[in-house]
């Protein structure tokens, strides 16, 4: 958060202070946003952190993620010329204007009984049928989730991690260390990291040299993963009935405009 917040002229950092003064946390300016990605997981360790954190960039780490195209839209209001208008939404906030939870989300499962809700990728395969050494496992299923995200849902009945961090990471690959993902190399199509460093983006360009400190990083995990025993049950009863009531709501709104619009046709 303080490293957030020293990005003065960021979305990020005019809503983190929003969140944290008392007056000013329940604006309906936002209502619909979910949170900046630096602060929606949580990693087990540095290494970890500072390498998916410089993967992203600053951009995308500071990005705001919103719920809602109305969400967006709040953010940044305009005049009559197009020009913004420096007495609304949140203005002077420079690139990362605003990221919503959109495109295509994983469709193919979570893995069963887990807290965590990952993603049921299969492991990568080497042309002998063998997980490569050193294989660790995707980055999209190693940001560990609070109980708030995990319960989250989009619209259509999807999680963070199937929406968002998957959108972020797609099967981007971690590994032990560059030796052991050079040698995986002929089952690596979406990215790779290593602990140590190495980077193998998705368009197969590899980024050498030494690595750059990093601003702003994913904050660390403290001690247990803090999800009780009966967690599962109910976080997916929580998952079921938020998606429900996303879906009556979007049902009640587009019957709401069909039937204006008829209404409109009669006149």
């Amino acid at each position: 958060m303080e490293q957030i917040l020293k990005k003065e002229n960021s979305a990020a950092a005019v809503f983190s202070w929003l969140k944290s003064n008392a007056q000013t946390s329940g604006l309906t300016l936002t209502k619909d946003i979910v949170g900046v990605v630096a602060t929606l997981g949580k990693v087990e360790s540095d290494n970890l952190s500072r390498i998916l954190s410089e993967f992203l960039g600053l951009e995308t780490m500071l990005a705001v993620v919103c719920s809602s195209y109305e969400g967006i839209n709040a953010l940044e209001k305009y005049d009559n010329e197009g020009l913004i208008n420096c007495n609304a939404g949140l203005y002077g906030i420079g690139s990362s204007i605003g990221k919503r939870i959109n495109g295509r989300p994983f469709v193919g499962g979570l893995v069963a009984d887990d807290p965590e809700k990952k993603l049921a990728l299969p492991k990568p395969r080497l042309p002998n049928g063998e997980c490569p050494a050193g294989f660790v496992d995707y980055a999209v299923n190693m940001i560990h989730l609070d109980s708030k995200h995990l319960s989250f849902v989009t619209e259509i009945g999807y999680g963070l991690r199937e929406t968002l961090f998957y959108g972020l990471f797609s099967r981007l690959q971690i590994y032990k260390t560059r030796k052991e993902m050079l040698l995986a190399l002929p089952c690596i199509h979406e990215g790779a990291l290593s602990l140590d460093g190495g980077m193998i983006k998705r368009s197969g360009m590899f980024a050498l040299g030494s690595r750059k400190d990093v601003e702003v990083k994913f904050p660390l995990i403290s001690g247990g993963s803090g999800v009780p025993p009966n967690y599962i049950e109910t976080e997916e009863a929580v998952r079921k009935l938020n998606w429900e009531t996303s879906k009556l709501s979007a049902d009640k709104h587009r019957e709401q405009q069909l039937l204006d619009y008829r209404k409109g046709n009669l006149q």
